[in-house]
């Protein structure tokens, strides 16, 4: 290997253009730049959403809807799954804590128990929420549901 035969890494370069080095390089001047205008300034970065000054969509197009700050959202559970799972732990008193060590929900979600499915063994329920039809199961059989 001699100095003659050395070349640059494949992609080691980046681009042979380089810019703002006088006239007589072909690329001095505006360096690339055009005249005037927002993009020939140093500093320039184009907001995300800028439509050249004219009024951007999102502020074209009108506002609709509602959102309730003080929405509570559940994290529901048909009486189906309950049965399932007492059937599978052996159990007939369900807590919260028994719900969050099966995987059904998260330490931080708020339980509603519905009353879609058949229940046919007599449970203790603790939970956020109940719907009146799962109360009804629940109770038919002698069942509680408690809420927290």
């Amino acid at each position: 290997m001699k100095l003659h035969n050395l070349t640059p890494s494949e992609g080691s370069l980046g681009s042979t253009k380089r810019i703002g080095r006088g006239e007589g390089s072909g690329r001095g001047g505006t360096s690339t730049r055009g005249h005037k205008g927002a993009q020939s300034r140093s500093g320039y970065s184009r907001k995300k959403g800028f439509e050249g000054g004219q009024m951007p969509l999102q502020r074209r197009l009108p506002k609709f809807g509602f959102n309730n700050i003080n929405r509570v959202e559940f994290k529901v559970l048909n009486l189906t799954t309950i049965q399932a799972l007492s059937e599978k732990l052996g159990t007939t008193t369900l807590t919260l804590d028994t719900l969050i060590e099966a995987g059904l929900v998260s330490k931080n979600d708020k339980v509603k128990i519905l009353g879609n499915g058949p229940l046919t063994a007599k449970l203790d329920i603790t939970a956020h929420a109940f719907s009146k039809s799962a109360i009804a199961q629940i109770e038919a059989l002698e069942g509680k549901a408690t809420k927290i």
